[in-house]
């Protein structure tokens, strides 16, 4: 994967967790890009979920910008049946280990979407093309795509409302997807390369990971760090998992989760401190950061 030179990033903030089209956001890699430059960010890292399909038109589209792009991913795990997402940073793209898996989770995703679908439309008005329309060709499809089109079909008014009803994991048309377990993941990453980092862990399932020893199994996994600084973390639980990363040397990073449209999350509003984006960097060895 082409890489520009290895010089420090420009002044600015450093944004680790972005989505395009590729997966769930509303932007293509090249829209994305604009919007991080606008956003006067220095460095954004774009993290579709199990997918490095939109690497290459992000980092044209960095090029000539001064804005650093970080290649990565979004990984999906499991534990206990609940979601567990892993971000990897650097990773080797063409890693058949990796590969495999993830081609395994999106083909599992598909077929969990086509039959929320199906029991959605017993009692809404929507189908499998309602749902294909607002889906980027190649794009992970994921739950996002069926809130865009109940959007569409005027039955929710936005990506928000549509999870807070009819796609909450509690509203009766929900399926759980087979995903790897998290320390499964953390492995697949480091050994493609990369740096797991695990996100947003005030969500439902990263909660736990930090329960008894279940984090000592993620570091001798290959973790190597936790988004700390994350809209769904309260003020309490930065804290715990600040604690947590200086007991086990973790990297600390901070993102937006930027969607674009798709949620309210803002480019820049939680970043990554410098010193450590450069550690993260030093860490990884499957591909390199682009600066453009």
């Amino acid at each position: 994967m082409p890489a520009g030179p290895s010089e420090r990033p420009a002044e600015g903030l450093i944004d680790l967790h972005t989505h395009s089209t590729v997966s769930d956001g509303t932007q293509s890699p090249r829209e994305l890009v604009r919007a991080g430059v606008e956003a006067g960010l220095a460095v954004m890292a774009i993290t579709d979920h199990d997918s490095t399909a939109g690497w290459a038109e992000a980092f044209d589209a960095a090029r000539g910008t001064g804005m650093t792009v970080l290649p990565g991913m979004e990984l999906s795990t499991q534990l206990d049946y609940a979601s567990v997402h892993v971000l990897g940073y650097l990773i080797d793209p063409d890693n058949p280990a990796l590969l495999a898996e993830v081609e395994r989770t999106r083909e599992e995703r598909l077929h969990r979407a086509e039959s929320m679908v199906a029991r959605i439309a017993k009692d809404y008005d929507l189908s499998w093309d309602d749902v294909l329309a607002q889906t980027a060709p190649g794009a992970t499809v994921g739950r996002p795509h069926i809130a865009d089109a109940l959007v569409a079909k005027g039955l929710v008014p936005d990506r928000s409302a549509a999870f807070g009803s009819i796609l909450h994991w509690r509203g009766g048309y929900y399926r759980p997807h087979r995903a790897p377990e998290p320390t499964v993941g953390i492995r697949l990453i480091a050994e493609a390369g990369g740096v797991p980092v695990i996100a947003h862990p005030g969500a439902r399932g990263p909660e736990r990971l930090f329960a008894g020893d279940r984090v000592r199994s993620l570091v001798d996994a290959g973790l190597g760090g936790v988004e700390v600084n994350h809209r769904d973390n309260p003020p309490e639980a930065r804290e715990l998992w600040t604690r947590r990363a200086a007991e086990y040397d973790l990297v600390i990073t901070g993102s937006s989760d930027y969607h674009g449209a798709g949620k309210p999350n803002r480019l820049g509003e939680n970043s990554t401190a410098r010193e450590q984006y450069a550690r993260l960097v030093e860490l990884g060895s499957g591909s390199e950061p682009f600066i453009g």
